[in-house]
């Protein structure tokens, strides 16, 4: 069943076209991610569908009598209403029996009220909705439905927002980004929920978890078209790859055939026939194939970094509280060169403030912080660029110098720079305020690294990044040969660059975890029985690892190997004395000599493996 049309809609802003001529249809049940390159128009596609917007051209036609719920990605609620409040004036009847029986419940001296509230309950059959009610609620950290909304943080807002748009129990659900600002537990949570709920959904989102497990449709925006791909993220992956393959094909022989027809146009100069005519149009229909480029964007941050010394940044039992919030109690780590790590835990465990301690933006309550002479930090902070009003893209760059240093010598002027981060000539010269969110943060990714940090903070640097640029951000960051120090939610972006995690469990408690977090959460996912207590990180195994060239994740997986060869040894012997028995029968000796067959190449392909980290170790 059919519940929203969009048809061939267009949007620009002065003489910018965002995007022209764009349809596509939503059906019941289908879980919909639209995906597109910074700047082409994904949020403003949203505004137009949940009628928050108009687009130039073109209609947006819903089934009639659906209900439509919008997550934007700054939503505007009612700012002296309490949580509460602002939760009922969504409009869902059920709520409002919902609270009457809560605040029953907490005022059981007033039996009547407390039996009426229980006899609606029944009558709506709202029980259920009850429960789910308080669960969002739970999962979503929105404890205190007294609190008014002024004096919530943005965080909160947002979550109180999205809890909002699902007790609405849209028919359609439209959500921008619908991860910022939740904790890795919340993601996780809201990732179950919509997988057991039979909802139909239409998103913007950069975390590509999240659309591996929720979406089974993508929606792709590329250089003004719309391509369609069935299934979840990692199918789409392949799928865009073949078409792209297809694509090159195609042009390629276009190219074949222009050169060809080029001959012939240059032999016939005058057109003197219907089919001379004919096939003079055809070859320029052929030219303008043959000529296609696909556009692909690549950042290539070959910025030149700091040397660094031996000393990096220490901390000796460091302690700082917020108030009665305890962040950090005898807090003791070393940083070492090329240190890769990430930090998760819950909102409100210290993350952030964690990061500010390290820069000395706060000052520890006890304890010392201490700073090698050779470090210089780049933070990109959660609070973004400092936009100033009438200040061009260019101007920005420019305040750290016409022309930024490279590798090897080299030099890049600012505009070349800038192009590289996919701002081209004309949009160098855009007003900064016009930007859309994730071109700005693009910019401010861009005057953190010009800077040449060797010790690089990044803070939710994933928020409002189209995946184009996260995917070449990784790519650097796993070439960057200075220290990294990471808080993000993005799980799939955690797994890819830092080598252990530092978990943030509350009241100054902070594990140093030996893996990515997936390794983490198949820990904490693990039954008592199979859970082993994990070494905790070593600083005299730190500098061994570091110093023999390998990085600490290699490090591990050179132990892993080590123990898969012993395994697969002691399996090989097993399936060898298997051949020892005079009565073994004919198919067992050819069932037992294929094992053997696929273990032996099992181990040398492992054991390759195993001499490249021995190599690298010992260079």
């Amino acid at each position: 069943m059919n519940l929203l049309t969009v048809e061939n809609i267009s949007k620009s802003f002065g003489e910018r076209v965002i995007f022209e001529n764009i349809s596509f249809g939503i059906n019941k049940g289908q879980k919909i991610a639209l995906i597109a390159q910074n700047g082409s128009g994904k949020t403003c596609i949203l505004k137009i569908m949940a009628g928050v917007d108009n687009p130039d051209t073109g209609q947006v036609i819903s089934r009639k009598g659906i209900t439509i719920s919008y997550l934007p990605q700054d939503p505007i609620l009612p700012e002296n209403c309490s949580v509460e409040e602002a939760i009922l004036s969504s409009g869902h009847p059920i709520l409002k029996i919902i609270a009457d029986y809560e605040h029953a419940l907490q005022n059981m001296d007033n039996a009547d009220a407390y039996q009426k509230a229980f006899e609606k309950m029944d009558a709506s059959q709202a029980w259920d909705f009850e429960s789910q009610y308080q669960q969002i609620l739970s999962k979503l950290k929105l404890d205190d439905l007294n609190q008014k909304v002024k004096t919530l943080s943005g965080g909160q807002k947002r979550r109180l927002a999205l809890a909002i748009a699902l007790l609405k129990k849209p028919d359609l659900l439209l959500l921008d980004e619908p991860t910022n600002h939740l904790d890795l537990e919340m993601i996780e949570w809201l990732e179950q929920f919509f997988a057991r709920e039979n909802m139909t959904l239409f998103m913007v989102t950069h975390d590509r978890y999240f659309l591996e497990r929720v979406c089974n449709e993508m929606i792709e925006l590329d250089q003004g078209k719309l391509f369609t791909y069935k299934g979840n993220y990692a199918q789409y992956l392949e799928k865009k790859e073949a078409r792209i393959e297809q694509e090159q094909s195609s042009t390629d022989k276009a190219k074949n055939l222009f050169l060809k027809e080029l001959d012939w146009m240059r032999r016939q100069p005058k057109a003197r026939t219907t089919k001379s005519k004919s096939r003079i149009d055809d070859f320029y229909v052929i030219k303008e194939k043959a000529q296609q480029r696909r556009k692909e964007h690549r950042v290539e941050l070959e910025i030149n970094m700091e040397r660094m010394g031996n000393k990096v940044v220490e901390l000796h039992q460091v302690c700082f509280s917020h108030g009665t919030n305890r962040i950090l109690h005898k807090f003791n780590y070393a940083f070492l060169p090329g240190e890769r790590i990430g930090i998760i835990g819950k909102n409100g465990t210290g993350k952030t403030t964690f990061l500010n301690l390290i820069t000395q933006a706060f000052a520890a309550d006890a304890g010392k912080i201490m700073v090698g002479e050779t470090i210089k930090f780049g933070y990109y902070s959660q609070s973004g660029i400092d936009i100033k009003p009438g200040e061009k893209v260019i101007e920005v760059i420019r305040k750290y110098g016409d022309y930024i240093p490279l590798k090897k010598g080299r030099q890049i002027s600012a505009e070349g720079l800038l192009e590289r981060f996919l701002f081209d000539r004309k949009k160098q010269y855009d007003f900064v305020e016009k930007l859309s969110g994730g071109e700005q943060k693009r910019l401010y990714l861009c005057t953190v690294l010009i800077q040449n940090p060797n010790f690089l903070i990044l803070d939710e640097p994933t928020n409002d990044l189209d995946i184009i640029t996260l995917n070449v951000l990784e790519n650097f960051l796993l070439d960057y040969p200075g220290c990294l120090l990471v808080v993000s939610h993005d799980r799939y972006f955690m797994d890819k660059i830092i080598d252990h995690l530092f978990v943030f469990r509350g009241d100054a408690e902070v594990e140093d975890f030996p893996g990515n977090y997936s390794d983490f959460r198949s820990y904490e996912d693990s039954t008592p029985s199979e859970k082993q207590p994990y070494q905790k990180t070593n600083q005299n195994e730190k500098k061994k690892a570091s110093s023999s060239g390998l990085t600490f994740a290699e490090q591990k997986e050179i132990k892993q190997i080590e123990q898969e060869i012993e395994r697969l040894n002691r399996e090989k012997t097993t399936i060898e004395t298997f051949f020892l028995n005079e009565n073994l029968s004919a198919e067992a000796i050819a069932e037992n000599s294929k094992k053997l067959n696929a273990t032996t190449l099992q181990i040398e392909e492992i054991e390759m493996r195993w001499l490249e980290l021995l190599e690298k170790s010992e260079a």
